[in-house]
Order: C-alpha cells, then sequence, then structure tokens
C-alpha cells in the first residue's frame, strides 16, 4: 500500500454494530480513546434482542448489519453485541476484508491477564447460557498454563434497570445485592459481560466490594482497536472526530436511551431499512 493510499484508508471511519444501544458504551469508549476518529453506529432496534435468536439468525442479522457499515468503506468493525460476537464473528472476518472485532475476546484476555485463580462473569442469561465467556476464559488460562475457576451469574434485570434511567439509589442495589451477593468474597476479577452494565459500575462497586477489579466489554474492544489501527499506520490524521448514527427503527427512542449511555444528547439518529 503506498503513502496515498495509506492516508485515505487512514481517514475511513470505524464502523461499530449492536442489536440496539448497548452498543453505545463502545461508542463512548471510542470517543475517549480514539478521539480523532470518525465512527458510523449501527443499532437494530427493529430487531433486538439477538439473546433470543437462533444461531443462524443472529449470523444472518449480523452479516447484514456488517454490509450496511461496509458501503462507508470502514476500515474496521466493532461487533459490539455479545450475541453476534459469540456466533457470528467466525463468519463475518470470512466475508468481509477489514477487520473485525468482537467484545469476547478482549476482555477475557484482560480478565486472564489480572486474575490470579478465579473470574467472575455477569451477563444476560442467553450470554451466560451459551458458555461463551467460560469456555474463553479456560482457553486463554490453558494457554498460560494456569487453572481459572469461573463463577458465572445471569443478571437479567440490568438491562431494563439501565434504559430506565435506574442507575443508582434503593432499588438498584437491592437488584445487584440480589445477584451479586453470589459471587462477593469469591473472585478476584469481574467481568460486566454486556455492554450496558458499565453504567452499573457504580453500584457493581458498592456491592461486590473494591478489592474486585471490574472489566468492561466496552472498554477493551476500544483498546483493541486502537492497538490494530496503531500497528497498521492507519489511525485518523483527523484533528476531531465525529459519530455518526443509523437505527432500523424508532430514533427516538433510541436518541432518549442513548444519551444516558454517551453522556451528551444526541443531535440526529438516520433511520434506514436493511435490504
Amino acid at each position: 500500500m503506498d503513502k496515498i493510499d495509506t492516508q485515505e484508508m487512514s481517514n475511513r471511519p470505524i464502523g461499530v454494530f449492536d442489536s440496539g444501544v448497548g452498543g453505545l458504551t463502545v461508542v463512548r469508549a471510542l470517543e475517549r480513546i480514539l478521539p480523532r476518529e470518525e465512527v458510523i453506529y449501527f443499532g437494530d432496534t427493529a430487531r433486538v434482542p439477538y439473546g433470543i435468536k437462533s444461531a443462524p439468525t443472529i449470523r444472518r442479522f449480523s452479516i447484514e448489519n456488517a454490509r450496511f457499515l461496509a458501503r462507508f468503506k470502514i476500515k474496521l468493525l466493532i461487533v459490539a453485541c455479545n450475541s453476534s460476537s459469540a456466533f457470528a464473528l467466525s463468519e463475518l472476518r470470512k466475508r468481509f476484508d477489514f477487520p473485525v472485532l468482537g467484545v469476547i475476546n478482549p476482555t477475557v484476555e484482560k480478565a486472564v491477564r489480572l486474575a490470579r485463580k478465579k473470574i467472575g462473569i455477569i451477563a444476560t442469561p442467553a450470554t451466560i447460557r451459551s458458555g461463551v465467556y467460560q469456555d474463553s476464559i479456560q482457553r486463554a488460562g490453558r494457554r498460560e498454563k494456569r487453572q481459572i475457576e469461573v463463577f458465572a451469574q445471569e443478571c437479567p434485570l440490568f438491562v431494563p434497570l439501565v434504559e430506565e434511567g435506574w442507575l443508582e439509589g434503593k432499588i438498584s442495589r437491592q437488584i445487584a445485592q440480589r445477584y451479586l451477593n453470589k459471587l462477593k468474597n469469591r473472585i478476584e476479577v469481574l467481568i460486566l459481560g454486556c455492554t450496558h452494565y458499565p453504567l452499573l459500575k457504580k453500584v457493581i462497586r458498592k456491592v461486590i466490594g473494591e478489592k474486585v477489579i471490574l472489566i468492561d466489554s466496552a472498554t477493551e474492544p476500544a483498546r483493541a482497536a486502537r492497538d490494530i489501527l496503531r500497528k497498521e499506520g492507519l489511525l485518523s490524521s483527523s484533528h476531531k472526530g465525529k459519530t455518526i448514527f443509523y437505527v432500523s427503527d424508532f430514533p427516538e427512542r433510541f436518541k432518549e436511551i442513548g444519551r444516558r449511555f454517551l453522556n451528551k444528547d444526541i443531535e440526529e439518529v438516520r433511520c434506514i431499512r436493511l435490504e
């Protein structure tokens, strides 16, 4: 690739998709870690949630989402959906010529580096039951010749708490205690295995204690994206990045909830129909 091609490539956007609004925590991490990058975000709000769909359906939806983002000549794709990361990542990598990052592996790798023996994982029922985090942790442990004990806990009410804006207070604390008391004093590292969960970090921290290291599945993929782009010489030369938002349904609801995820107003959300 010559110098002109490299410069043109470096100023192409990063694509991010999720089944809904949860992937906005990844966008927020990208805006902090890679502030010069342009980001194109697609939330498939017409077909959310993916977690109750079959694996073939999740793969089909994920391919359609990636195909839409590919129209923008993206230089990298982040799959900010745990279900798509679990079931569609390998298929996406076969079909597209840009790098494809999921949320699971970067998060697991960080957790295994920091833990000695015991890792907790909280996520939606679909993600926990898929076993994808548990399997990834065990594989990473074997690579480092370490035996790691995994404690998994479903937290189905955390997503509606976030989407209703109940991030702190008595109700949130009581629900967190109900889930997390089973993990308390048993783990060294806790993976927040859903992109909604970083918004509940304060209440999770209060319940689980100060000694447990919290790792979210939004920050680590953003850091992994930075490392890939730096290695390939494709970091943007722009002075200031921007984010453009697309959804497949109900843009006003996306704006309302998205404000809490990004801690700022979203001025424009474009609604499109996937072919």
